[in-house]
């Protein structure tokens, strides 16, 4: 049974959080970004050198006069998590310390699997070898899919390639694989959540993941949206206004694949639309069919949810570069505000992944934080006890 926990508690936690943030760092940084005192500051790192999250990492360099500075860093033996980018056709796993620094990463082919319990096997063996020189324990696994996720566990509408994944059987798989926690998200959430850490002036945005399906993810306040039901984020099932066609059939590789062979281009993958010449009349059709659908996407979002911006990746962009100027000029006719409208380079497989991987992090450190304020026993009431994590 543990007591409640002490200022000193939270001043631990607090140099704690710092440091997972911001290693590696001086004694006096920390003092600045924690606003502790001198003496608080070093009780607190005493503290945590002791339980094993706390090493010297170095000297920095003086030019004039003065003393040099030890840098305190996080020692490799804390942990590291694992991201992962489990697409229909690539999959990519990052792997990185719990100060986010990469221990290694990889993107292979998504091999076909025809059971769940083979695909789980498969990814934990992939993440075995990312995480082949890491130190320490795997803290955390997060898992962005191509399909839209409630509770971290169950998959709803995945790629027709990836159907055998419904549910929450992937989730269980892999838990009985490893010694670490499972979180399943979607692909379009990591890509946003990717954003989000790496510009901290974003608030209200939208995204759209245009690859094997039509994925969408928006934030408000810089806080990831999530529903309640699994028709959250379905955005994919509404008329995208060119022909009888829904978004998803022309946001999607799959469905984009389809429209093009219909109209008689000759095509052995969805990138030979914009990678190879095509006759004019029937490219120019599936180009404004396409467009149409981008207009009625972005006037979809931007009357309910009125990002600030409206964001484009996946497989698709190159095509989403193309027609963007004719968007433009149509969302200007149609709305008395356009979004900004904007492109991400995307590495296929690793983008995601790194930003499963911040959603790795945000867990982790909120775990740990716990484990230090809950780490004080009611019999030892003057002394810490390492945290259990």
């Amino acid at each position: 049974m543990t007591s409640n926990p002490t200022p000193r508690d939270y001043n631990k936690a607090s140099v704690l959080d710092v440091l997972l943030s911001h290693a590696p760092l001086t004694r006096n940084q920390l003092i600045e970004l924690t606003g502790l005192s001198k003496a608080t500051v070093s009780r607190a790192v005493e503290e945590l050198r002791a339980d094993g999250f706390v090493v010297d990492g170095g000297m920095d360099e003086v030019t004039g006069r003065g003393r040099r500075s030890t840098y305190l860093d996080l020692p490799g033996t804390t942990g590291h998590v694992a991201g992962i980018s489990f697409g229909a056709q690539t999959t990519g796993v990052l792997v990185t310390d719990l100060r986010g620094r990469e221990v290694h990463h990889l993107a292979v082919p998504t091999a076909d699997h025809q059971e769940v319990e083979d695909a789980a096997r498969w990814l934990v063996d992939l993440i075995a070898q990312a995480a082949e020189s890491a130190q320490g324990p795997l803290r955390q696994i997060v898992a962005a899919v191509p399909g839209r996720v409630r509770g971290g566990t169950e998959i709803f509408g995945p790629a027709e390639s990836m159907k055998i994944f419904e549910g929450s059987g992937l989730h269980r798989a892999i838990e009985d694989l490893v010694d670490a926690p499972v979180v399943l998200d979607s692909d379009a959430n990591a890509a946003l959540l990717g954003i989000l850490t790496n510009d901290a002036t974003i608030s209200n945005a939208a995204l759209f993941s245009v690859s094997t399906i039509l994925n969408f993810a928006s934030c408000t306040e810089h806080e990831l949206a999530r529903g309640n039901t699994p028709a959250f984020g379905d955005i994919g099932v509404l008329s995208s206004g060119a022909e009888n066609e829904i978004l998803d059939e022309l946001l999607s590789t799959r469905g984009l694949f389809r429209f093009a062979r219909k109209r008689g281009l000759e095509l052995e993958r969805v990138e030979d639309l914009w990678l190879e010449s095509h006759p004019e009349a029937p490219r120019a059709e599936v180009l404004e069919a396409f467009t149409t659908a981008i207009v009625t996407a972005v006037s979809v979002v931007a009357v309910t949810l009125d990002p600030e911006s409206v964001y484009f990746v996946g497989r698709l962009r190159p095509l989403v570069d193309e027609v963007l100027p004719e968007v433009r000029v149509r969302l200007d006719r149609s709305l008395p505000a356009v979004p900004e409208i904007r492109p991400v380079q995307h590495l296929i497989g690793l983008s995601t992944a790194q930003g499963a991987v911040y959603a790795c992090l945000t867990i982790a450190q909120e775990r740990l934080r716990d484990a230090v304020l809950g780490a004080r026993r009611q019999n030892q009431p003057a002394e810490q006890s390492a945290p259990a994590f």
